[in-house]
């Protein structure tokens, strides 16, 4: 059974907007086999003590964040760069369960990329 963490429970049982969607992308992403914590107030999943991806959701759509998303090849054209001055970070956006759901074998393969990237012990070079 899949390591759950209590206060992610807590947290999507009280969502008010995105709780389906956030439960959908909870399981995909535990089933890359990461540790899931509850961090800065939003699920966040970690390989090895390192943080891979949040999930948290927005006004208009829901978002797996990828700590280190400028190092992902982004085959599929699906990241985004959340705001111009984000040097690391990019998110995969979702408006529904159905967007989730035509994406699953793309956000494991991001998944599995982003544990090889901290597997590697790649680093983002910083901005001046």
């Amino acid at each position: 059974m899949r390591n759950m963490n209590p206060k992610v429970d807590t947290f999507l049982a009280n969502a008010a907007k995105w709780q389906s969607e956030m439960k959908l992308l909870r399981e995909i992403i535990l089933d890359c086999g990461l540790t899931e914590e509850f961090k800065w107030m939003q699920p966040c999943y970690c390989f090895n003590g390192k943080n891979i991806v949040l999930i948290h959701g927005f006004k208009t759509y829901v978002a797996m964040s990828f700590f280190k998303g400028s190092l992902l090849k982004d085959t599929e054209g699906v990241l985004i760069q959340p705001t111009e001055n984000s040097n690391e970070g990019r998110q995969i956006r979702f408006e529904s369960v159905k967007n989730i759901e035509a994406l699953i074998s793309t956000i494991k393969t991001y998944i599995f990329e982003a544990i090889e990237v901290e597997k590697l012990g790649l680093e983002v070079k910083k901005k001046k």
